[in-house]
């Protein structure tokens, strides 16, 4: 994305992590951070407290699937689960559009990763605003009722969503996988030009992309409106995959270090009996 021409005055933008400390050994360190954020799970799911739910959204190509690999590859596989939000079925549809987020949150101790997210509901449908009919609300009769105030008080229904969720114990941290036009076009004919990679392929990617300049407009418009101290984003440069999973794990790992997790201890009529316990094993 051109920054010059699109502006995210309240995200946070991570492109000053492209430094010396982010190059090609970019892999390497995220080994390291892959194991930070596997431990800090650990202690996170002992202590109980806790949940971390990780939003990422991106124009198609910008690298989500795989992120998700490579970050929690050495966490835990009770420890983390993922989202892949599509389209919403019949009886997600005869709910409210924040139901089927709400019931897929992370249960403390865990991460929660939405691949495509709740924000889905402020920007495929702002740029496709047909498919809102199809939520059967009582207050929209036509596609004339679906203007910015109508978007607009989503969003600050999912900042009340976000913050509900935060008060009760679930860290947030949102990322945009900011992939420029010009490096999706090279994917997608990555993914015509090598057999293997046909079936991802989308005739619809193409039907989207025409549609680019729209998006961007929506994705500045909600990570302005929905940038939060309790659920913050991060614009994250995405040409590069190695340095964008690095720079999504680092800031994992920073964050989950802030909270302290601590591992409960035994009670203390246990405690005291810990070499009664020992002995009686040892016994057998």
């Amino acid at each position: 994305m051109n920054t010059n021409t699109y502006k995210f005055s309240n995200a946070t933008t991570l492109s000053n992590f492209r430094t010396k400390e982010v190059d090609e050994d970019a892999k390497k360190k995220l080994k390291k951070i892959r194991k930070e954020i596997s431990e800090l799970q650990d202690t996170m799911y002992a202590e109980g407290k806790y949940s971390m739910l990780i939003c990422l959204q991106g124009m198609d190509t910008s690298g989500k699937d795989s992120l998700i690999r490579e970050v929690f590859k050495d966490v835990n596989a009770r420890g983390v689960v993922v989202h892949s939000f599509k389209v919403p079925t019949d009886l997600e549809l005869k709910h409210d559009f924040l139901w089927r987020h709400y019931i897929a949150l992370p249960a403390k101790g865990k991460i929660g990763v939405f691949n495509r997210t709740h924000y889905e509901n402020v920007l495929v449908t702002r740029v496709h605003p047909e498919y809102i009919l199809g939520e059967n609300i009582p207050t929209v009769k036509s596609l004339e009722d679906l203007n910015d105030t109508f978007y607009h008080d989503r969003m600050e229904r999912i900042n009340q969503f976000e913050k509900h969720i935060s008060d009760s114990g679930t860290i947030i941290l949102k990322f945009f996988l900011n992939v420029s036009k010009e490096e999706q076009k090279n994917r997608l004919l990555r993914r015509l030009n090598i057999p293997e990679k046909n079936w991802k392929f989308s005739s619809g990617d193409l039907k989207e992309r025409k549609l680019w300049s729209k998006y961007q407009e929506c994705y500045v418009d909600l990570l302005n409106r929905t940038n939060t101290d309790y659920a913050p984003w991060y614009v994250v440069p995405a040409d590069d995959k190695p340095t964008a999973r690095y720079i999504v794990g680092k800031t994992i790992s920073e964050t989950l270090k802030k909270y302290g997790f601590k591992e409960p201890t035994l009670a203390q009529k246990d405690l005291d009996k810990l070499d009664e316990f020992k002995a009686q094993l040892n016994n057998e």
